[in-house]
């Protein structure tokens, strides 16, 4: 039988492993709202983990390598964005090449690496941190608190905002809205660069607070998972997060439950996460909800 205390390890475990989801999920979120279909989030991850932990072992600081894995996403999102909006390549193609390019890159550079662990701080709060069950909120790597900005911010840029107004419009109607004179391509691409930034976040995040070092692969396909979390939110920002928060928690029952004695198929726990976020996408996939250019190339005159 589980416990007040296996369920506090539970919920410590789930909030720890959403945090680099949540992170990357906002970008992600705007982007798509944009109407760029940002496959690369897994390349932005990846790069954004390795450039942490280098820089952080090359300067000793942990929080240093923080912002560097940020400024790798940006350069990730910045190409990512430049061959898709305005060379105007596919953009699939674009992210399906990016995560290779990224993944073989790592992976070599790793291999011929040694690298320091380094980690960021942890912020507690006495007393908080004791209450049975939510107390692993106020004991927390001090990054996961930006989540508490992050969030609110992205909502307000997308919903209140005059740059929100025109990233949905450029999303909804692109041609519509190039007759209004909005630069939709620019737009896109900037949307981009705000989710490559977020999601090296995530990926410095999972390295820097989570693990202090690098491992080949190691979001081993979170950003795929952060792509089904805006699906299964309905682009929109609420149901995003929850969908982190559930893809989190099923990760952390992979890790939890074979500690707890209980004996399940572990080849089924390690895939579960990856269930999850496929059935995400088979039930909550619908063309009435996402953006109705979401994907699609915007070319001047061209409806």
């Amino acid at each position: 039988m589980i416990g007040t205390d296996e369920i506090t390890t539970i919920v410590a475990s789930s909030l720890r492993l959403t945090a680099p989801l949540a992170f990357a999920a906002c970008g992600e979120y705007l982007a798509e709202r944009a109407g760029t279909q940002n496959i690369s989030v897994e390349g932005m991850m990846l790069g954004g983990a390795f450039g942490s932990v280098a820089v952080a072992s090359a300067t000793g600081s942990a929080t240093t390598g923080l912002l560097a894995g940020a400024i790798v996403g940006l350069v990730v999102g910045f190409v990512h964005g430049n061959l898709s909006h305005r060379i105007q390549i596919n953009t699939f193609v674009v992210g399906l090449v990016l995560n290779a390019f990224v993944l073989g890159l790592t992976s070599f550079l790793i291999a011929i690496s040694e690298f320091s662990s380094n980690q960021v701080a942890q912020l507690s709060i006495p007393g908080l941190r004791d209450i049975p069950i939510i107390g692993p909120l106020f004991e927390q790597r001090w990054p996961m608190y930006l989540l508490l900005v992050i969030i609110p911010l992205t909502w307000w840029l997308v919903e209140r905002s005059r740059w929100g107004l025109n990233l949905r419009a450029i999303a909804d109607n692109p041609q519509a809205a190039d007759v209004t004179g909005l630069k939709v391509n620019k737009l896109r691409r900037q949307a981009l660069l705000y989710a490559g930034l977020l999601s090296g976040l995530g990926g410095a995040y999972l390295a820097t607070a989570e693990v202090g070092s690098f491992n080949m692969n190691m979001t081993a396909g979170r950003g795929f998972i952060v792509i089904a979390a805006v699906i299964f939110g309905a682009w929109r920002l609420k149901g995003t997060m929850i969908g982190c928060l559930v893809f989190g928690f099923a990760d952390a029952l992979r890790l939890a439950l074979p500690a707890l004695g209980f004996e399940l198929n572990s080849q089924l726990l390690v895939a579960a996460p990856y269930l999850m976020a496929l059935l995400a996408m088979m039930l909550f996939a619908s063309k009435s909800r996402e953006p109705r250019a979401l994907g699609k190339p915007f070319v001047r005159g061209i409806t």
